[in-house]
């Protein structure tokens, strides 16, 4: 195995350094800016460090031991929910953070997912991934940093809350079971709101979409298997193909997008896998198909798997042959902010980052655990662009030469610590 080129960031603790301040500025916006300037080269080497060790979904637990450490440097009080999950709690000082019972006032909650994909890194970077076959390939690394960020931040300015911040360092989230599994553990118990934030490499570095209402789609997943008569390959009239009735399915899906929904409605049905055959000369008796569905509107989310199940079957018999929809599992739930959340969460932003950084953005079909979260309480989900310009731009994310531009993790560390203060002062 390759040296490890980042061994010793966890041992120096460097998020211990970020500073108290004295004057509250706009609602703190000064002393949030500056504390967050300060831990600034330390985040960006906790990226490194997270992006060269990824793990995968439901795997985290080294990720889950070093963002502890880091906790545990901080003095900030932690748990381990779960053994690749990590749960933190700071405590405000404000007046009247506490009431006479010791029950917090408020409760916000911030959430990083930590999670890494199976994608196989080609970025050439000196810090690139160490396990073959993994990557954070979607920014889950920066993710975890700019939380870690975060809570230095907080946890030295604790005198600007009033009430408690429990911050989220969630596994799972790409195979869509991290937030449910930490939501059936309770982290979402006695929380006022939730907030969640996403690098996004369709976004210019320096801007931001804090926007209510839906940001991301329902995303499903699915599985279709096909029979067919094998034969030989010279004598294709003896057999039913599979593959040319998989084929056929491939393509009449597409219809439920074209034909079989309003065109006000965004959908995408997509085949990530066509599997089938043995050999050069025989016709396929078998094959199976495995992809994903993304939805907005909930009439068209519940109507797509019925769409599909008709058109899977009624296209494999055109064929002769026969097909049937194995698996259809809804994976998580559309995104929608909540608009009084999104209010607070946009006001920090022009706090922190100034009223030029905050831009429009549709929204996106790429799903989102963090709607579990918003099923147990109101929230916001921002967008926090990492993308520059020229040859020096941000491939998309999923991509195996992903790799964002780091200047903007300080911005994340800005508006996890500004909102966290504004949504407790209100």
């Amino acid at each position: 195995m390759a040296a490890d080129p980042l061994a010793d960031v966890l041992d120096t603790a460097p998020l211990a350094a970020a500073p108290a301040g004295t004057d509250p500025g706009r609602g703190g916006a000064a002393r949030v800016t500056a504390a967050a300037d300060a831990v600034e080269g330390a985040v960006i080497g906790l990226r490194r460090w997270f992006h060269a060790h990824p793990e995968a979904s439901l795997e985290e637990t080294g990720t889950a031991a070093a963002v502890a450490a880091q906790l545990a440097a901080l003095g900030v009080e932690h748990a381990i929910p779960l053994p690749n999950a990590v749960v933190a709690t700071v405590r405000g000082t404000a007046p009247g953070a506490y009431g006479q019972d010791g029950t917090a006032r408020r409760r916000v909650l911030l959430r990083a997912d930590i999670d890494a994909l199976p994608v196989a890194e080609d970025t050439g970077l000196p810090f690139s991934s160490l396990s073959p076959g993994l990557m954070h390939a979607c920014g889950h690394d920066c993710h975890a940093a700019m939380l870690l960020g975060a809570a230095a931040v907080l946890q030295a300015n604790r005198d600007l809350l009033a009430g408690e911040v429990r911050l989220v360092f969630q596994p799972a989230e790409e195979c869509s079971q991290g937030a449910r599994m930490l939501v059936e553990a309770g982290v979402c118990d006695g929380v006022d709101a939730a907030w969640g934030c996403h690098i996004w490499s369709e976004l210019p570095s320096g801007t931001v979409s804090v926007e209510p209402g839906p940001r991301m789609a329902n995303a499903d997943w699915w599985r279709v298997e096909v029979t067919g008569t094998s034969a030989h390959g010279a004598l294709p009239h003896r057999g039913a193909d599979a593959v040319v009735a998989g084929a056929a399915i491939v393509e009449q899906l597409q219809t439920v997008v074209s034909r079989q929904v309003s065109p006000f409605e965004p959908v995408v049905v997509t085949v990530g896998q066509f599997h089938g055959g043995t050999a050069r000369n025989v016709i396929a008796g078998s094959t199976w198909l495995e992809g994903t569905v993304r939805t907005f509107d909930p009439e068209v989310h519940a109507r797509v798997p019925l769409l599909m199940k008709r058109i899977v079957e009624d296209t494999a018999e055109a064929f002769g042959c026969s097909a049937r929809v194995t698996d259809y599992t809804l994976g998580s739930w559309a995104v929608v902010n909540d608009p009084a959340v999104t209010e607070v969460a946009r006001r920090a932003a022009w706090e922190v980052l100034g009223e030029e950084a905050l831009v429009s953005y549709r929204g996106s079909m790429p799903g989102e655990d963090f709607s579990e979260y918003l099923f147990e309480v109101p929230g916001c989900f921002v967008f926090l662009g990492c993308s520059t310009t020229g040859t020096d731009h941000c491939w998309p994310q999923h991509s195996c030469h992903y790799n964002p531009d780091e200047r903007v993790l300080v911005d994340g560390v800005r508006l996890a610590a500004q909102f966290a203060v504004d949504f407790l002062a209100g």
